[in-house]
């Protein structure tokens, strides 16, 4: 199975080429679905749908299945438990009804439940290719960092305060006043943890990666670079790159020339910025697409663009996140991809830090809590550098001491 996620600024049209590709991958006789995570839910315009599209899969050509997130629906199904117990401590201490609803529902519960839905359609194993049309870029890097930061407070502090509730509850319930959390809130969220552990499996995994959606403007570049470093911070692969929305050169128009030559300029920009990775163009065509038929022309000209690079193929590129170790097992270098992080941080605003078997980087204003695995956990940092793209941190086997280094 192939999971593809389309992503990029808002605006510059990652609902078509998403909709163009899932139409591509459909023509080619595999079975399709196209889903959206945008809360817009700007896909049925796209395919040109009349009918309502729901929170199941819905058939819109053969092999071609479109779906929204019913973000709502997946929140009563995983997180009923913990809303009743959230709602009963609300109504002890009288708070009104509709209010206490309304503090129940966790920041970010969107973000989580479209993720759960992905995993949902993904293991079902009805599909040999998912394209996921996603939010804009900055509800998009915290829709992929939530199952690892989710993680952590779920690894580290849930079994704490469960043994704690456990073993004190009808002391703590006396005392606060209010009702403790029972085995099923517990067993909710190690549920959910074992969910978004997966779905971080799947989306870091060899057969998903991330394409970037941009046109060809300098702030939306700007932003399409800081995508490709920090996407890669949280261990996702980008394979390549779409410049939409170019207009074509050719006529007298002195407007539009003047507009060719400066997406030109930006273009050639696109492809220092991205080195390594497919630039796929997209020109304006004299209507907008809208259908299966004309989405599907759209993506297969714009794929064609790069030759023999094959849109639906797994990609070849590395993983973010590799280790390297010497013959004897004394050193071993973790290499961190940073692409295109000189181009808008500073060296100064890389940081790492250490504490036991964490590793914290921050790279600008996103930061990553990486748990280490347990042979590097016993080894201490000894060295670190950005170089080649990448962030190398080196371990050596001498003291284990945990500090901060």
């Amino acid at each position: 199975m192939r999971i593809l996620l389309f992503t990029g600024k808002g605006g510059v049209g990652k609902s078509t080429v998403s909709a163009g590709t899932a139409a591509m991958s459909a023509a080619r006789g595999l079975r399709t679905l196209v889903l959206s995570t945008d809360a817009a839910h700007s896909l049925g315009d796209a395919f040109g749908v009349e009918h309502a599209l729901g929170s199941e899969p819905v058939e819109v050509a053969e092999h071609l299945y479109v779906q929204h997130v019913d973000a709502q629906r997946r929140f009563e199904e995983s997180w009923a438990e913990v809303q009743g117990y959230l709602l009963s401590v609300l109504d002890t201490i009288g708070v009104d009804r509709i209010a206490a609803e309304e503090l129940t529902v966790i920041p970010g519960a969107e973000e989580v439940f479209a993720l759960l839905e992905l995993r949902r359609m993904a293991v079902s194993g009805e599909w040999d290719t998912i394209v996921v049309d996603c939010a804009p870029t900055a509800e998009t890097l915290r829709l992929l960092a939530l199952p690892e930061a989710l993680g952590w407070y779920l690894e580290r502090i849930l079994p704490v305060q469960r043994k704690m509730v456990k073993a004190l509850k009808p002391v703590l319930t006396k005392a606060a006043g209010v009702p403790m959390p029972g085995d099923s809130v517990f067993d909710a969220l190690v549920r959910l943890h074992g969910e978004l552990a997966d779905v971080r499996a799947l989306l870091s995994g060899p057969e998903a990666s991330v394409r970037i959606v941009l046109t060809p403007e300098r702030v939306v570049l700007a932003e399409a670079r800081r995508s490709w470093t920090t996407l890669s911070l949280y261990g996702y692969r980008v394979d390549g790159v779409v410049a939409n929305r170019i207009f074509p050169a050719g006529g007298s128009d002195d407007w539009r020339a003047g507009w060719v030559k400066a997406q030109d300029d930006v273009l050639g920009d696109v492809g220092a910025s991205f080195e390594g990775l497919p630039v796929w163009r997209s020109f304006y065509r004299p209507a907008e697409p809208v259908g299966v038929e004309d989405l599907r022309e759209v993506a297969e000209a714009a794929y064609a663009w790069t030759g023999s690079v094959d849109p639906l193929a797994v990609p070849d590129t590395p993983a973010p996140f590799r280790t390297e170790s010497d013959g004897d097992g004394e050193t071993t270098v973790v290499h961190l991809a940073l692409p295109g992080l000189a181009q808008w941080v500073e060296r100064d605003q890389v940081q790492l830090g250490r504490n036991g078997d964490e590793l914290a980087i921050t790279v600008g204003a996103y930061r990553r809590l990486l748990t280490l695995p347990a042979a590097l956990a016993r080894m201490r940092v000894s060295g670190a550098r950005v170089e080649g793209g990448e962030l190398r941190v080196t371990f050596s086997r001498q003291t284990t001491n945990t500090e901060s280094e």
